[in-house]
């Protein structure tokens, strides 16, 4: 892998019409660093995401190298917290978590400000209902497309919320509003993370996942498509380590082994990874000038709103 190729494009989930409900994307497996599969062969899409942060990661291919090493020293700096001219895993793992914690923040920030209609400091349902919902549930829409759907998305919603909402008042705080934005952050929310998970996936609805429904959520092959490499390790995947029990399929504590694996620190794999692809002296730290070196081999580098991350994002 020629590191740092840190720099990627986030693919912005589209929204279905005006109002879309607030988690844009359902919870399918916990790669909180990236919505990317971690696959070198495939790209770096997850390294750009992982260090910058999943908002940060656009492309601006019109910078020279120049204006490339130039922005990256600064970052590199950032990261460099004791300042002795080395990133160290410690120094990265700590960074990596950073850009994920303000991802989230940012998220919830940008929701809250449209949800909180009456701008008292909560949600309450209602809030969010009608702002998501409140075109779609008017009978005078009744012949609206996908209408079926939105209130299928509504049912879903709905449980998420009272889920998150801990005290069961119908209003959320802004902690129980970003375990229903993200709840795979959330250890009282696993439940209906796997619940949601298992209602995408299983398409029979016999209640498990055999080896074609979780094929089918990762690949769907056009015509005349030899299978890709990654989908035939996927299969072994699935009957070496998710099918612990090899009954054929995965019941409901599978899939929550899957999705969120518990104790699994993606920052600290993460930061091991890095380190271990662009560490060319493997003194298991990272100088500015091993990270220069890669520069020129790059074809991306990417930061969206650089001059804002740079003067405002405080470690």
């Amino acid at each position: 892998m020629q590191v740092l190729q840190l720099f990627g494009t986030l693919a912005v989930v589209a929204g279905l019409a005006v109002a879309v409900p607030a988690q844009e994307k359902r919870v399918h497996r916990h790669q909180d660093l990236s919505s990317h599969v971690h696959d070198d062969a495939q790209g770096f899409q997850y390294d750009h995401e992982a260090f910058l942060g999943k908002e940060e990661a656009k492309t601006f291919d019109q910078l020279s190298p120049e204006e490339s090493k130039g922005r990256l020293g600064k970052i590199v700096d950032r990261i460099d917290t004791d300042k002795d001219g080395y990133v160290s895993h410690g120094e990265l793992h700590a960074w990596i978590k950073h850009r994920q914690r303000r991802y989230i923040e940012e998220n919830v920030n940008k929701h809250w400000q449209e949800y909180d209609e009456n701008k008292d400091g909560q949600i309450a349902w209602q809030e969010y209902k009608n702002t998501t919902y409140g075109f779609y549930l008017d009978e005078e829409f009744d012949d609206v497309d996908d209408k079926a759907r939105y209130k299928i998305m509504l049912e879903r919603d709905e449980r998420r919320f009272k889920a998150a909402d801990r005290d069961g008042n119908g209003i959320a705080t802004r902690e129980e509003f970003t375990a229903f934005l993200h709840p795979e952050e959330f250890d009282y929310m696993k439940d209906v993370v796997v619940q949601e998970t298992m209602s995408d996936i299983d398409k029979d609805g016999d209640g498990k996942v055999n080896l074609a429904e979780y094929i089918g959520d990762m690949y769907s092959p056009e015509q005349g498509e030899n299978e890709p490499e990654w989908v035939q390790t996927e299969r072994k995947h699935f009957s070496d380590f998710r099918d612990t029990n090899k009954d054929g399929f995965l019941d409901a504590g599978e899939v929550a082994q899957w999705i969120l694996p518990g104790e699994v620190d993606h920052a600290d794999n993460e930061a091991k990874h890095l380190i271990h692809e662009t560490d060319t002296d493997k003194d298991g730290r990272l100088s500015l000038q091993e990270i220069m070196d890669n520069v020129d081999v790059l074809k991306v580098s990417t930061i969206t709103d650089y001059g804002i991350m740079v003067d405002h994002d405080e470690l």
